[in-house]
């Protein structure tokens, strides 16, 4: 980190400082503030989660909307209250690594469901009238003749 001349070291009048990073040179019990509002929030945010799953206040197609809310909200807590990741310019690297895995993340997730839904697609043959359809184009499937009541061939 450099300096520009006549700046000091300790000046955050101008930086982008993360909740709890302001206190990190005072004693311990001034920087467990924002620990506190942290984990206050994240309490808030996971029962109104569990408040919207278990009501019928809401309109139920509204329901997953508010989770995603609600869980892309608590993220946020988490990334600042407790990773103090902020976007001033000494965390780009952790905002970078943060972007890539979520980046990550969503391919291994949207390609794992993508596979999914194409091998359900092409790899289940349609039941029609309890009857398979044939495999191949152009074979028709032979009906299987029954077998008689004592049939088996254990005579």
């Amino acid at each position: 980190m450099s300096h520009t001349q006549g700046s000091a070291p300790d000046d955050r009048a101008h930086a982008d400082i993360a909740p709890g990073d302001e206190y990190a040179h005072e004693e311990f019990g001034t920087g467990l503030r924002s620990y506190v509002i942290g984990l206050a929030l994240a309490l808030l945010l996971t029962a109104a989660s569990f408040w919207v799953a278990q009501t019928r206040i809401m309109w139920a197609p509204a329901i997953p909307v508010a989770l995603l809310t609600f869980a892309i909200a608590q993220m946020g807590v988490h990334l600042v209250f407790f990773l103090h990741l902020t976007s001033g310019p000494d965390n780009t690297n952790n905002i970078m690594a943060l972007a890539f895995g979520v980046l990550i993340v969503f391919l291994l997730f949207g390609g794992s469901v993508w596979i999914m839904h194409h091998m359900n697609t092409n790899m289940m043959a349609p039941i029609e009238g309890g009857v398979q359809m044939p495999l191949q184009k152009g074979v028709p499937l032979q009906p299987q003749p029954a077998m008689p009541h004592g049939g088996g061939g254990h005579h």
